[in-house]
């Protein structure tokens, strides 16, 4: 058996290829000279009208943003005056008033103390403040309110700091000073916040604050014109914010080591200081 292999002929793949060459690139024509000056003429002169049209629109919309900006309402009050608010009527401020209250805790060692002198610690809150007062002996606390005869809106934070500072154990003729007078402040803190003592150590500071019989908290309450209360780890001042800061230092001074005498001496030069401002 005779086998012919049979090749195709490289005209008809010529011919493909060149099939494709023409599809990807057609045939161009040179157009006439005429043609081509028309042509570039038509563009330009469309191109130039777009052109204006964009520019049309633009002032348009500038013009009507300007509008939007300009056009204000007359009777809206000008930028430059300061608003004006009416005043608050008396009776928003009563109904205010009426809905504050406070219930200041009071710990069980000073509950006796809290009923033998509840006479006087209700009256100036009853006479002075127009609070409504009374003692929860099941919660253990003294509760405050406003009432519609209290006019003066701290009246109940005050209220609050007086029964504060005598369950903390200060004197009531001393607590009551915070009602009187509005410069004064109520300061607490710990030994351990300044020196971590233990044992004998923290004995022995507590003992140098106090001193004999008192005598070095005394001669801190004169020099500074404060009132302080020991409680155990604890150091209570009354006062005035500066004569506050003079008595802490020297309780600092004394918790840290420093000898009764050197913290005597310091209060010395800073009651001479406190006496020449005076003058």
């Amino acid at each position: 058996m005779v086998v012919l292999h049979t090749q195709p002929s490289t005209s008809e793949v010529k011919h493909k290829k060149n099939r494709r060459k023409l599809s990807k690139k057609p045939a161009r024509t040179a157009p006439a000279e005429g043609a081509e000056d028309l042509d570039m003429d038509e563009g330009s002169h469309a191109a130039a009208e777009q052109h204006a049209a964009e520019s049309q629109q633009q002032n348009e919309e500038n013009a009507q943003d300007d509008e939007i900006m300009i056009d204000t309402d007359p009777s809206a009050p000008s930028q430059s005056a300061a608003p004006a608010f009416p005043p608050l009527p008396a009776s928003a401020q009563r109904t205010a008033l009426k809905s504050e209250m406070r219930r200041i805790p009071i710990p069980p060692h000073r509950m006796t103390p809290l009923k033998k002198e509840w006479v006087n610690i209700f009256s100036p809150l009853t006479e002075m403040l127009q609070l409504q007062v009374r003692m929860n002996v099941q919660r253990k606390c003294v509760e405050i309110r406003t009432s519609k005869h209290t006019k003066d809106i701290g009246a109940i934070q005050k209220g609050a700091d007086f029964v504060k500072a005598f369950a903390l154990g200060f004197d009531v003729n001393d607590a009551i000073a915070l009602l009187r007078l509005d410069d004064l402040y109520l300061d607490s803190f710990e030994i351990k916040d300044v020196k971590t003592l233990h044992g004998d150590h923290l004995s022995r500071a507590i003992g140098r604050i106090a001193g004999q019989d008192g005598k070095t908290k005394f001669t801190i309450e004169n020099a500074s014109r404060t009132r302080i209360v020991l409680a155990d780890t604890k150091i209570h001042i009354l006062g005035s914010f500066q004569n506050i800061k003079i008595a802490r230092d020297a309780i600092v001074s004394l918790i840290l080591g420093s000898p009764p005498g050197k913290v005597y001496a310091g209060l010395r030069t800073v009651s001479a200081r406190m006496r020449q401002r005076a003058l």
